[in-house]
């Protein structure tokens, strides 16, 4: 990408200063049109993250992500390991569908979307505006002495922070062992589940060593999707993006002058107020064109507008915008390799809506039993012993279960019963017997088609093989 004249290269991040030590970040408190309909979407998020693992659909909770049992619900579709094919090819569609957001919209999700960014500028910095104050306000406080004013600043803060970081780490559990579960364990004796407690106190120290400290440094250093962004980006890409050549023009950028005529002069837009880099979360100059920590927050955008219009100067000097629509004046076009992200997720979203609605509510497995022969029985009968295991995907208890042979004359015999009940969410296993006649049998090796009834319904249909002596066939 071209980048504006007096760019000034960078070696190392805007978070570390020139020995190498962090460099905290005091952003200004944002405001602006952008600011709004972010906070709108933000708490619109929130309320759903909050919420998602205690709403239910048919019985089963929206999201759930529980990896030690191997329960997965994905708005409300539970997801067994049977169903590993079926979660796969969603993790992989939804990869892809990122890789084209990206593409097009550039790095959108970390500043609108992404749950880091929400609770870190929606949730905490709110908070830290409201007890430490705007930017200033907060270096000073940072500068000054320990005495009783900021140690009672500070202990407020950091209890406050303290108790989000526990509300969240309740939440995220309930993600992973369920919301049911989550709240019987709360309305309990904490002694009882010492494991459970232990690893929400772990989640809760993580989250608060995230909000209070770590902060941007999660998106400029550990998340993988910030590496993502560098071989995705082009100039086609729309981010939120600085006018160098209306910002710089022939002549760079100036202070503000009153009522002279800037573009007449060959003066750039820009008059390098630098509220565009104070109200950055990440600390980045946007000036410098499209960087690695740049979010695509648009508090810069928010701020310039309102600088520019303070000026009596045209807004959009900084906007989103791709960076052929700059130096080119090109409107946006939906490229080629654009049209091949769409066209790979389009079949994708196909397949698994197909799979999904093709997929069945039971899943039957019947197999041989281990290291037993068949029994050849009285009157020409050969017996074959098989386990058998059948998953209810749904959220009603499945009554009367019973096997018929659907491909061979013959019987199946369960131990101890003849039907049985499959619980909601759950499984029933045992044993039984297969008898058929040996006249019946084509070879030693028979593949049988068996039906799954629920009383006098069929559910679904399973294959097993079943041995018969060699010289049956």
């Amino acid at each position: 990408m071209e980048t504006p004249e007096n760019e000034v290269f960078r070696d190392s991040i805007a978070t570390v200063d020139s020995e190498g030590k962090r460099s905290w970040v005091f952003p200004k408190k944002p405001s602006g049109r952008f600011y709004k309909y972010r906070s709108y979407v933000s708490y619109f998020l929130l309320a759903f993250l909050l919420a998602a693992p205690f709403i239910k659909i048919n019985g089963n909770q929206f999201l759930l992500f529980n990896v030690l049992e191997r329960k997965f619900n994905i708005f409300g579709f539970p997801f067994w390991p049977q169903d590993f094919h079926l979660l796969v090819i969603s993790m992989i569609t939804g990869v892809v569908f990122v890789i084209l957001f990206t593409v097009v919209f550039g790095r959108i999700f970390c500043g609108w979307i992404c749950p880091q960014t929400i609770f870190l500028e929606m949730v905490f910095r709110k908070i830290e505006y409201w007890i430490d104050g705007d930017r200033g306000k907060q270096i000073r406080l940072d500068k000054q002495p320990w005495n009783a004013e900021k140690i009672r600043k500070r202990l407020l803060k950091w209890f406050i922070f303290f108790i989000i970081s526990f509300m969240i780490a309740n939440v995220f559990l309930a993600y992973l062992i369920g919301g049911d579960k989550l709240i019987s364990y709360i309305t309990g004796n904490p002694l009882d589940n010492i494991s459970t407690l232990i690893a929400l106190l772990i989640f809760t120290s993580v989250f608060y060593f995230v909000f209070a400290w770590f902060r941007e440094q999660v998106c400029i250093i550990a998340c993988p999707y910030g590496r993502l962004q560098g071989v995705l980006l082009d100039n086609k890409t729309i981010n939120v993006a600085y006018d160098h050549k209306r910002g710089e023009r022939e002549k760079g950028r100036s202070k503000f002058k009153k009522n002279e005529n800037r573009e007449a002069l060959g003066k750039g837009d820009c008059i390098d107020c630098k509220q565009c880099v104070v109200v950055c979360p990440t600390g980045i100059d946007i000036r410098n064109g499209t960087q690695l920590e740049c979010v695509n927050c648009t508090a810069c955008i928010d701020e310039c507008d309102h600088i520019m219009e303070s000026v009596g100067l045209p807004k959009g000097l900084i906007r989103y915008a791709s960076e052929d629509n700059i130096a080119k004046k090109k409107p946006f076009q939906f490229t080629a390799r654009m049209k091949g992200y769409s066209a790979v997720l389009f079949i994708l979203t196909g397949i698994l809506i197909g799979m999904l609605f093709l997929r069945n509510d039971v899943e039957t497995t019947i197999l041989r039993l281990p290291g037993q022969l068949y029994q050849h029985k009285e009157n020409n009968i050969i017996s074959n012993v098989y386990t058998y295991k059948v998953i209810n995907k749904t959220s009603k208890n499945i009554k009367d279960i019973s096997y018929k042979i659907l491909s061979h004359k013959g019987k199946i015999e369960l131990v101890s019963h003849s039907n049985f009940m499959v619980p909601k969410r759950g499984l029933a296993e045992g044993t039984l017997f297969i008898e058929i006649n040996a006249s019946a049998l084509k070879g030693d090796k028979d593949k049988l088609e068996i039906g799954v009834f629920s009383g006098d319904k069929l559910i679904e249909t399973t294959n097993t093989n079943f041995l018969g002596p060699r010289s049956y066939k």
